[in-house]
C-alpha cells in the first residue's frame, strides 16, 4: 500500500488528475485525495506503512513454516498412535516443541485457512471385491433390467435397506 500511495503522489506531482491516478492503482478518487492532503500535512513520513495494531504473534514465520511440514509428515513420526492430524494433536506437538498453548478450535481454523481441511479416512468395505462388482454389473444387473423391461415390479434388498421400483 505504501508504494501505491508513492506512486500516487509522483503522478499527481506530474500533473496527472486525482480521478486518472486513482484508476490507475484501482483506488477511489477520494482515497488519492486523502493521500495527496496527508502528504501536504506531514510530508514522505505520512506515505510510510504503520504496523497493524494487535495482539503479537505466538510463533515465528519459520516456527509457522515448521508446522507445515509437520502436516506433510504422517503423525505417528511425532509419537502418535495413528495416522490422522487434529487439530488437538496438533496443539499438543506445538505445546511441547515451541512452549506455545494454542486452542484446539483456534488451529482447526488456522490450518483450513492454509489449505488443510479435515482429514478422514476414505470408507471402503474390506470385503469389497471389484471384479466380483464389475461381473454383477455386467451379467446380473443387465438380466434384472430385463425383467424389468417386461413391466416387471423389482425390488432391491440390501444390507442398509430395500428399494421397490415399478417398470
Amino acid at each position: 500500500m505504501e508504494a501505491r500511495r508513492r506512486v500516487a503522489i509522483a503522478k499527481c506531482g506530474e500533473g496527472w488528475a486525482q480521478a486518472e491516478v486513482a484508476t490507475l492503482l484501482g483506488v477511489h478518487p477520494v482515497t488519492v485525495a486523502k493521500w495527496m492532503a496527508r502528504h501536504r500535512r506531514t510530508g514522505d513520513s505520512g506515505l510510510a506503512a504503520k504496523p497493524t495494531p494487535g495482539r503479537p504473534r505466538f510463533l515465528t514465520p519459520a516456527q509457522e513454516r515448521r508446522v507445515l511440514r509437520w502436516l506433510d509428515q504422517k503423525p505417528t513420526a511425532h509419537g502418535f498412535r495413528t495416522d490422522l492430524w487434529v487439530s488437538r494433536r496438533v496443539a499438543e506437538l506445538i505445546r511441547r516443541k515451541f512452549g506455545a498453548a494454542f486452542h484446539p478450535d483456534y488451529l482447526r481454523a488456522w490450518m483450513r485457512g492454509r489449505g488443510y481441511g479435515p482429514q478422514k479416512p476414505r470408507r471402503r468395505a474390506k470385503q469389497k471385491d471389484q471384479p466380483a462388482i464389475d461381473g454383477w454389473v455386467k451379467d446380473d444387473w443387465l438380466r434384472i433390467e430385463k425383467v424389468a423391461a417386461a413391466r416387471a415390479h423389482l425390488v432391491l434388498i440390501g444390507d442398509t435397506g430395500c428399494s421397490s421400483t415399478r417398470w
